[in-house]
């Protein structure tokens, strides 16, 4: 099983860390074989189940996962890995694309807000608020000021919703190029895969340095002890699906949630 010790891959605030520090690939010491990986996952699936039941029950509490990475690091198959395990019953996936006219003519947050969880729920993104500091910054859609400006508003946003209540968990989720390249490759030469294929994923590509510098810079500036950036190694499908479902596991555990009183007096009800 994964190393349940994740502040290796925990991002400090302001640290200016570089992403070349932290391995794609799992460790090689210790790697679990390919079936305690799966019997890990399965162990933590039914934690989480068990853990979001709770969560929904209670009321107290909400979760907020967030996934980035370049393109091809396995946003939906995690979501499709880890969350397969749980009730649909208090539990949303969001996918955020391009910015529609009316979502443009808003501020960059107002359509995050609407989708950002109520306690009692645990909420996905399959992408986020964060691409308007990454994509919007390498293409010269923003300047500078401009993004310094949006670090400080997804601060503020972040800590809004800790005081709610709601506590964010932000994955990075790590590939290399070369695996990125095997996986473009393996979607161009299946064609029930692609429709997943867009212009912009070989353009970007072209720009994988430019993303580098844009995740840094915004991992450093928004990763907070509240709201945490981790950085998952993503090359291996089997360990980056295992590494999330027990971090996320250990931050429910963390929230020392506790199932709900009957509202009403149980030893008076009589079955017939």
């Amino acid at each position: 099983m994964p190393n349940t010790d994740y502040t290796p891959w925990y991002v400090s605030p302001q640290s200016q860390f570089k992403l070349s520090d932290f391995d794609t690939e799992p460790p090689s010491k210790g790697l679990p074989s390919g079936d305690e990986l799966e019997e890990h996952l399965a162990d933590m699936g039914e934690k989480l189940d068990k853990l979001q039941s709770t969560l929904h029950a209670a009321k107290t509490r909400g979760l907020l996962v967030v996934f980035q990475g370049m393109d091809t690091s396995g946003k939906d198959g995690v979501i499709r890995s880890v969350f397969s395990h749980v009730s649909p019953l208090g539990v949303r996936a969001e996918a955020f694309g391009v910015p529609t006219d009316l979502e443009s003519r808003h501020d960059f947050l107002w359509r995050i807000h609407a989708k950002a969880p109520a306690r009692g729920e645990m909420v996905i993104f399959n992408r986020s608020h964060y691409e308007d500091v990454l994509v919007t910054r390498v293409r010269g859609m923003i300047d500078e000021e401009t993004c310094q400006h949006r670090y400080n508003n997804i601060l503020r946003f972040e800590s809004l919703l800790h005081n709610a209540g709601i506590t964010v968990l932000k994955c990075y989720l790590h590939i290399s190029k070369s695996e990125q390249k095997k996986r473009l490759q393996a979607r161009l030469d299946d064609p029930r895969k692609h429709w997943k294929l867009q212009p912009s994923d070989f353009a970007d590509r072209e720009l994988w340095p430019k993303f580098t510098q844009a995740y840094e810079a915004a991992l450093s500036a928004t990763s907070t002890p509240e709201s945490p950036w981790y950085v998952v190694p993503a090359d291996s499908k089997p360990y980056r699906d295992s590494f999330v479902a027990g971090l996320i596991v250990q931050t429910l555990e963390n929230m020392k949630l506790k199932t709900p009183k009957p509202s009403f007096d149980l030893s008076q009800v009589q079955l017939t």
